[in-house]
């Protein structure tokens, strides 16, 4: 399962909406192991938007990761576009700012992200801020 870190740096998470990162560093998440696969960066050009929450962006950024058989996608914050990125990836708000760190909370919860994945619903995120499955109603 590929899964891809909203970061400007590698190092860190970004502390804006998921959309506007510089790149996403796909990791490999397989048997309790991460392995880091590549960069891709971000063509949107997120200052560009039309308006907030642009569904341009959000078709962009989906293309982009769809492209590279992305399935998770983890980032501190995501903005009004998860409705939209939800329904292909199953999103996962982090807590910690640190992509070290978050790795190893990925690897933690890998049976239930595991799970979800393979269950495919298109409204369910991981909120590991308070470790919650949260349903969007908005279609």
């Amino acid at each position: 399962m590929i899964i891809a870190c909203a970061t400007d740096d590698g190092k860190a998470f970004i502390s804006r909406h998921f959309g506007d990162a510089k790149r996403f560093d796909l990791y490999k998440l397989e048997e309790g192991q991460l392995v880091f696969l590549k960069s891709v960066y971000n063509t949107t050009e997120p200052d560009n938007e039309e308006v907030h929450g642009d569904p341009v962006k959000a078709g962009g950024i989906v293309g982009l990761l769809k492209e590279q058989e992305v399935r998770v996608v983890v980032s501190l914050v995501f903005g009004p576009n998860i409705k939209r990125i939800v329904r292909h990836f199953l999103p996962i708000v982090m807590p910690l700012d640190s992509i070290a760190e978050g790795l190893k909370s990925l690897k933690e919860n890998q049976k239930r992200i595991k799970k979800l994945v393979e269950d495919n619903k298109k409204n369910i995120y991981i909120n590991l801020k308070n470790n919650s499955e949260v349903e969007i109603n908005e279609r």
